[in-house]
C-alpha cells in the first residue's frame, strides 16, 4: 500500500524547479557509495484491506498482563483503572491535548493542566509542579540539568539503587558535559544508597539523586541523605516511580527532598507496552523560574472570575533559545488528564487505602516466596509493593518455566548489575488476587527443584 504523495505531474513540475531531466539526474551528485541499487528489498504493496488484515494477525501475537499473572513492576505497574477514567478523558473536549500557542483562548485544557499540577504538588508535599516531562527517566534527567543551573556546579551523584535506565538517560542528557557523573554504591545488605559514600568524598556536587523506593523495592533513608547533600550545599532530588506509595510513606517534601520528580504512570495509565508515559516535577518556590516545560497558573479575568493562564513556558520556541531551560516541547494532556481523575476518584482517603492494600499484598507474597526452599529474601529493608529475591540457581530458566504456566514471576537483575546474576525483583499490586499469589508461590517450588 504506497503513500507515495507525488504525481507524475508533481514530479515533472519538481524537477523542472530543480533543472533537472529526471530523478537519478536529480541524485547524480551523490556518491555511488551512498546509494542504493536496484530496488529496496520490500515486499509488494497491499490494499488497505489486506494490510489490516495482515496487522491483526500480528496484533494476536502480544500478550497482555490481562493474559498473564504479572508480577512484574521495575518502574511500570499494573493497577486498576476506574471506568470513569476513559469515559471522561474520552469525551470531545479533550481531543486535542496540546497546549495552544493562544492558551487564554482554552480554558479548560488550561484548568485539566492546573488541577494535575495541583494534585502533585499535594502528593509530593512540593511548593510548585509543571506538566511538561515526556516520563519518569528523562524527568530526572531535566532535574539534575536545573540543579546545576541552580548551584552553578556540574558535578551529579546518582545512587547505585537509581532505576538503570533513569541513570543511563541521565548520562545520555549529560554526554559532552564533562565526565562528572558518579554512581554510589549501595549497601550489599541493606539494598540503599551507603551515606557513607558521599560524606567527604565527592564534595562540590550539584545534586544527589535518590530513588525512594529505590529500584530494588527498599525504602531510603531519604532525611539522612538530604542532611549529607545538604550540608555540602548540593541539592537532594528525590525520584518517585511508584506514586502509590505516597499514600503511605513521607512524601519527598517532608523529607528534605529540593527537586521531586518520577513517573505518575501508576494514575490512570494503562502500561501500553511503556508508553506513553507520564513524568512528573515538583519543586520549592524558590527554583520556579529554573523548571523546564510549561506552568499553568490561576488568576481573575477582567470581571474578576476565576481563570487560568499559562505562567511560564521555557523552552525554545517561547524564549530566546540561548535563555531556554528546555526543548520539551509537550504537556501529555490526555495522560495527566487520566492521572487527574484517578487521583480524584480515590481521594485522600482511597490512595491511602489503596497503598494499604498494595503492601500487604507484597507482604503476604514475600512471606510465601521466601518460605520455598532455594528462595530468600535479597536486602533486609522495608519495602512497599516491591521486593528483590534471589535464587538458588539462575533464575532465567525458572522464569522461562513460570511464563509457561501463564506467570510473568520478576524480572531477573543479572542484565542491569553485574553481581546480582541471581536476583529477581517482584512486584505485587491490587491487581493479583490471593489464589494468583498462592499458584506463583506454587510453581516457582516446581520451577526451582
Amino acid at each position: 500500500m504506497p503513500y507515495i504523495p507525488h504525481t507524475e505531474k508533481d514530479i515533472e513540475k519538481i524537477l523542472k524547479g530543480a533543472g533537472a531531466s529526471s530523478v537519478e539526474d536529480l541524485l547524480g551528485g551523490l556518491p555511488k557509495s551512498i546509494r542504493v541499487n536496484g530496488r529496496l528489498d520490500l515486499p509488494e504493496g497491499l490494499s488497505e484491506q489486506d494490510l489490516a488484515r495482515v496487522l491483526s494477525s500480528l496484533s494476536r501475537k502480544n500478550a497482555t498482563v490481562g493474559e498473564y499473572s504479572s508480577f512484574l513492576g521495575a518502574g511500570a505497574y499494573d493497577h486498576y483503572i476506574p471506568a470513569a477514567v476513559r469515559s471522561l478523558a474520552s469525551r470531545s473536549e479533550f481531543f486535542t491535548a496540546y497546549t495552544p500557542y493562544q492558551p487564554e483562548i482554552s480554558q479548560g485544557t488550561l484548568q485539566a493542566i492546573f488541577e494535575y499540577q495541583t494534585l502533585v504538588c499535594q502528593l509530593t508535599a512540593m511548593d510548585v509542579a509543571n506538566a511538561s516531562l515526556y516520563d519518569g527517566a528523562s524527568a530526572v534527567a531535566e532535574a539534575v540539568l536545573m540543579a546545576r543551573r541552580i548551584t552553578g556546579r556540574d558535578k551529579v551523584l546518582l545512587s547505585g539503587a537509581l532505576h538503570p535506565e533513569y541513570r543511563e538517560t541521565v548520562k545520555t542528557y549529560l554526554k559532552g558535559a564533562g565526565d562528572n557523573v558518579y554512581d554510589l554504591p549501595f549497601s550489599a545488605e541493606a539494598g540503599t544508597t551507603t551515606p557513607g559514600a558521599i560524606d567527604g568524598t565527592y564534595e562540590g556536587a550539584a545534586c544527589l539523586v535518590v530513588q525512594h523506593p529505590n529500584f530494588f523495592g527498599c525504602l531510603e533513608d531519604v532525611e539522612t541523605l538530604a542532611e549529607i547533600i545538604h550540608r555540602d550545599k548540593g541539592l537532594l532530588i528525590v525520584v518517585v516511580t511508584e506514586p502509590v506509595s505516597l499514600g503511605l510513606l513521607k512524601p519527598p517534601g517532608e523529607s528534605g527532598c529540593d527537586i521531586a520528580v518520577g513517573e505518575n504512570q501508576s494514575f490512570g495509565n494503562s502500561l501500553n507496552y511503556g508508553g506513553p508515559y507520564l513524568g512528573f516535577m515538583a519543586v520549592k518556590s524558590g527554583f520556579v523560574r529554573q523548571m523546564p516545560g510549561r506552568l499553568v497558573g490561576q488568576t481573575t479575568d477582567k470581571d474578576g472570575n476565576r481563570a487560568f493562564c499559562l505562567t511560564f513556558a521555557t523552552r525554545e520556541q517561547h524564549i530566546r533559545r540561548e535563555k531556554a531551560t528546555s526543548n520539551i516541547c509537550t504537556n501529555h494532556g490526555l495522560c495527566a488528564l487520566m492521572a487527574s481523575i484517578h487521583l480524584s476518584s480515590l481521594g485522600k482517603g482511597g490512595l491511602k487505602d489503596l497503598a494499604r492494600l498494595n503492601l500487604s499484598k507484597a507482604e503476604y507474597l514475600k512471606k510465601k516466596l521466601i518460605k520455598i526452599k532455594g528462595v530468600k529474601a535479597a536486602f533486609k529493608s522495608p519495602s512497599f509493593n516491591e521486593f528483590t529475591i534471589t535464587l538458588n540457581k539462575n533464575p532465567q530458566p525458572v522464569l522461562n518455566k513460570l511464563l509457561k504456566k501463564g506467570i510473568i514471576g520478576g524480572l531477573a537483575l543479572k542484565r542491569f548489575y553485574e553481581g546480582l546474576d541471581r536476583h529477581i525483583l517482584v512486584c505485587a499490586t491490587e491487581m493479583n488476587s490471593r489464589e494468583e499469589i498462592d499458584n506463583f508461590a506454587a510453581e516457582l517450588s516446581k520451577a526451582i527443584k
